[in-house]
């Protein structure tokens, strides 16, 4: 390690470091260290194999289903079968968490206790779904080919007996329904996300609590990360991309892990066990075109390390243990040991030995070893865990949690051992109060958006969408074959798990090559999955006046997008897969059964040649098939960049790579607020310095058979289209988008002379705690006094000219949401009505991307100075109580005057699936 170097006298003094975060709470849920206390014996113990355990000591199939108690969660018996197994596992763990930080019996700060998750890749309740609704593609052919509809009908209802269908599948199947049905269970009312940044998950989820718990926007943070092994293709996707790249790695293993975090102030005042401290995230990108892979780069882990240090305030030479997390592969255990195992003081230490590479929950396995470590004052090792001496000098025990992800994320946390002071504050036993950390000026400064780009249906770009709206006319419409079946998937009438009862969206067009400039290779583009094109088509907009290393856009960025962390393609390989395994199964088919077994094999031959030729005609370039894109992996089997297209943060790390972007890549979930939750941490971030620069927003693509069936078999979709606010309304229409917005802190961007396009003065995040599905005016209002709090009392609910409503087009969320907008924006003071209205009129429900639509139709509007027309609106419902605003829902375009001495003023909420809730408001820039 190298020591930090004296500062000159002529040098300003450096910020005082931030507070210590404390972690006072752990679960652990690994294959054979189940537990914290048998997770800490598990790391010490002698293993009999040779090297990493066999394989299966790293599965989590030993927990069976009934061991989670999914009633004590409040669960409800007839939604049980539709969640995701790592719903459940990581609800045990959340219990367990907090259990061990003494609560119930001590509580949480609800209204400000944040929960975030970590998964990567899909979960098995998404590849049955899609594999229920792909396995009638198949049973079609097996009609065809045995003249039997009887043949096809058994093989539909053995695909139901094995897989289920419920109404609540799209919902279990969702990785934001995690957070969301964990601060449910525990009437938690902050923050409710899930991220993904390959295998930098569970770091980007910890530094992001810690952000939140020093900028006082909560008082608590419950972070979680999960990796199961879901898809049966993943193990030789990794193991395809490591054999492309001419090196080995490590085995994937299994795990989920928590920790609970406070401010270390808060936990010594509630007498909470501290298990250590987090004095530092230092958290760097090293981009990279081409391929993802791990970089080696010892030198950037250094700098990285140099910077943990110095934010911190202490000496390089202080930390005397380095945990590595990492795929294993030789390349990068030797830069690991080149970067930090020079030294005789340094101890070097990997989990991976034991557990295999855990993945989205790498961080998390190797941050509790840490932790527990420091607690214990023991340095782990096999057979045995050596005392770890004091420091000779006095000062507490450190060490560090260091790591390389896939997509080129380099991070570095800093720990401390907790060392109690003489006289500790006692426990009260009460409930603690919120003690908002101090706000410096930076927590609140507004962050200016310098540049924007979008693509919806009929809208290559952002100004055709502003055009779309002044003419008045939706892109709604009937889907086109390549994206729903009508023989196949369509059936108008009751709700089925099979069947969609509506055709109509308003469907995207995928690109079938990469923008100019970029040198992507032909096979590399097809791989990618369809969102990811779109999100790189996008970004070329945003990005075409503001290209890397040009005045304005240098030193460090994020790339947050606000996705499904599923992806189709990684969905439909492993649906396709599954057909594939379950073959055996089909040839035992009662109406199969008079026939030899050679014809039953000469039949199913036929069958699976006719069915992959029927999935070809997907197109690789298109967003066509069952689930959003045809994979051409899927007959060779994955390949060197098939693990690419499946990664939701690969739009974003493709972004960072291809424009040599130095910006760290995550892919955010929070239902249909995704995009608001995803521009909500890349403000946070520039706020508290972490970033120069941030490009968030959202993409998603749901104009496919599987998302129309799952939504309609809960009876979510409108039967003709989407009508916000009008008294017929009877659900959404689906539509694919995306939206990204480039962002930088409003004072960088007057000085380096950017255009400002609006302004983000700011965001407000809460959850229900109630329900998955109802809205709720109570969570919905706390958002919005949330962010009038962030903006500050020059920015009142009065002054607020517009209100981008979520505008589902249901009864109940219309009304609950000119509900929950009366609480706050009702005011004397208000000199004229507030105008409300709704993208989704226009380019449909969006789903992750809503939040983003949202956002570019308002600036559009400031730039235009019109209000934006609704459109579909025949009659106003005369239940939403637009007079107690008083608000108007206009369907004409009408000049957009500002009041003298303010600059207009706008508001987009974004309401999300498990009672997430965002408000995010905006002000024009300077005239």
């Amino acid at each position: 390690m190298h020591t930090g170097q004296e500062l000159r006298r002529d040098e300003p003094d450096p910020p005082p470091p931030p507070e210590p975060v404390a972690i006072v709470g752990i679960a652990a849920l690994y294959p054979r260290a189940q537990g914290v206390d048998r997770y800490w014996r598990f790391l010490t113990e002698f293993l009999p194999e040779s090297g990493a355990p066999a394989p299966e000591h790293r599965s989590l199939a030993d927990i069976a289903d009934h061991e989670v108690d999914v009633a004590a969660f409040g669960i409800p018996p007839a939604q049980a079968g539709s969640m995701a197994r790592m719903q459940l596992l990581m609800l045990e763990a959340a219990r367990q968490c907090l259990a061990d930080a003494g609560h119930p019996g001590r509580p949480l700060p609800a209204d400000r206790t944040d929960v975030l998750t970590g998964t990567c890749f899909g979960l098995d309740r998404q590849y049955a779904n899609a594999l229920r609704v792909e396995g009638s593609r198949y049973a079609r052919e097996l009609e065809r080919a045995a003249s039997s509809e009887e043949a096809g009908a058994q093989l539909r209802q053995l695909l139901l007996d094995r897989l289920g269908g419920s109404p609540h599948d799209r919902v279990g199947e969702m990785a934001s329904t995690i957070p969301a049905r964990i601060a449910t269970a525990f009437k938690l009312r902050g923050r409710a996300l899930a991220l993904e940044s390959a295998d930098a998950t569970s770091v980007l989820g910890i530094a992001q609590a810690v952000h939140s718990l020093r900028d006082g926007s909560a008082d608590a943070a419950l972070v979680l990360a999960g990796q199961l092994r879901e898809n049966p293709l993943l193990p030789a996707a990794l193991a395809a991309k490591q054999a492309a790249d001419g090196r080995s790695g490590g085995t994937l293993g299994e795990g989920v892990g928590a920790v609970l975090l406070k401010r270390l102030s808060s936990a010594v005042a509630d007498g909470d066990r501290v298990y250590a401290t987090l004095r530092a995230c230092a958290v760097r990108h090293a981009p990279r075109p081409g391929v993802f892979r791990h970089p080696a780069a010892p030198g950037a882990r250094r700098a990285t390390a140099r910077a943990a240090c110095a934010a911190a305030g202490v000496p390089d030479a202080s930390v005397r243990y380095v945990e590595c997390t990492g795929s294993g592969a030789p390349h990068e255990t030797a830069a690991e040991q080149e970067a930090f195992g020079g030294t005789a003081t340094v101890t070097l230490g990997s989990v991976r030995d034991r557990l295999g590479h855990t993945f989205a929950n790498a961080g998390m396995a190797a941050l509790t070893k840490v932790a527990l470590a420091l607690h214990h004052r023991s340095i782990p090792a096999p057979g045995t865990a050596r005392d770890w001496p004091a420091d000779p000098g006095g000062a507490p025990r450190r060490a560090a949690v260091s790591g390389a992800s896939l997509t080129g994320t380099l991070s570095h946390l800093l720990l401390e051992e907790y060392v109690p002071p003489a006289a500790p504050a006692a426990a009260t036993g009460r409930a603690p109060r919120s003690r908002t950390a101090a706000r410096t000026e930076a927590a609140a400064e507004p962050i200016a958006v310098i540049s924007y780009g979008a693509r919806f249906s009929g809208a290559p770009d952002a100004d055709s969408c502003w055009q779309a709206y002044l003419s008045g006319r939706d892109r709604i419409g009937p889907l086109p074959p390549a994206l729903l079946d009508r023989d196949l998937y369509h059936a108008p009438g009751a709700l089925s798990f099979s069947h969609a009862y509506t055709d109509h969206g308003s469907p995207v067009t995928v690109p079938d090559r990469p923008p100019p400039g970029l040198s992507l290779t032909p096979e590399r583009y097809a791989a990618l999955d369809p969102a990811q094109r779109v999100g790189l088509a996008v970004a070329a907009e945003v990005l075409s006046g503001h290209r890397p290393g040009a005045p304005g856009l240098t030193g460090a960025g994020l790339i947050a997008v606000g996705s499904s962390l599923g992806l189709g393609r990684d969905r439909l390989a492993g649906a396709r897969h599954g057909l594939r395994a379950l073959e055996p199964e089909f040839a035992r088919l009662p109406a199969l059964a008079r026939m030899s077994a050679a014809d039953r094999e000469k039949l199913l031959d036929l069958v699976r040649e006719r069915y992959a030729a029927a999935t070809a005609q997907d197109g690789a370039g298109g967003a066509g098939g069952t689930d959003g894109g045809h994979s051409p992996d899927d007959a060779a089997g994955p390949g060197g960049g098939t693990l690419d297209g499946w990664l939701a943060s690969g739009t974003a790390a493709l972004i960072a790579g291809e424009y040599g972007l130095s910006a760290t890549p995550v892919a955010v979930e929070a239902a249909c607020a995704s995009s608001l939750a995803a521009l909500d941490l890349a403000a946070g971030q520039l706020r508290a310095g972490s970033v120069d620069y941030a490009l968030a927003g959202g993409v998603e693509l749901p104009c496919n058979a599987r998302d129309m069936i799952l939504c309609c078999s809960l009876g979510l979709l409108s039967r003709t289209r989407i009508t916000p606010f009008d008294s017929a309304a009877d659900g959404f229409t689906p539509g694919d988008g995306c939206a990204l917005f480039l962002l930088k802190r409003y004072a960088d961007a007057r000085r380096d002379g950017d255009p400002i396009l609006g302004v983000l003065r700011g965001i407000g995040a809460s959850n229900d705690a109630k329900s998955l599905i109802a809205p709720d005016t109570d969570g919905q209002a706390r958002a919005i006094r949330r962010a009038f709090a962030q903006a500050g009392a020059d920015f009142p609910p009065s002054s607020v000219d517009y209100l981008e409503a979520h505008g589902t087009g249901t009864q109940v969320g219309d009304r609950v949401e000119i509900a929950a907008a009366a609480r706050v924006y009702a005011a004397p003071e208000r000199t004229r009505p507030l105008e409300v209205g709704s993208a989704k009129s226009f380019f449909g429900h969006t789903f992750a991307a809503a939040g983003s639509a949202g956002l570019l139709r308002v600036l559009l509007a400031l730039k235009a100075g019109t209000l934006p027309p609704n459109t579909n609106l025949h009659r106003l419902n005369p239940a939403l109580g637009l007079a107690a605003v008083p608000a108007a829902v206009s369907t004409q375009a009408a000049p957009w005057e500002p009041v003298a001495g303010r600059p207009r003023r706008a508001a987009v909420s974004s309401f999300g699936t498990g009672g997430i809730n965002y408000h995010l408001l905006v002000e024009e820039g300077p005239r």
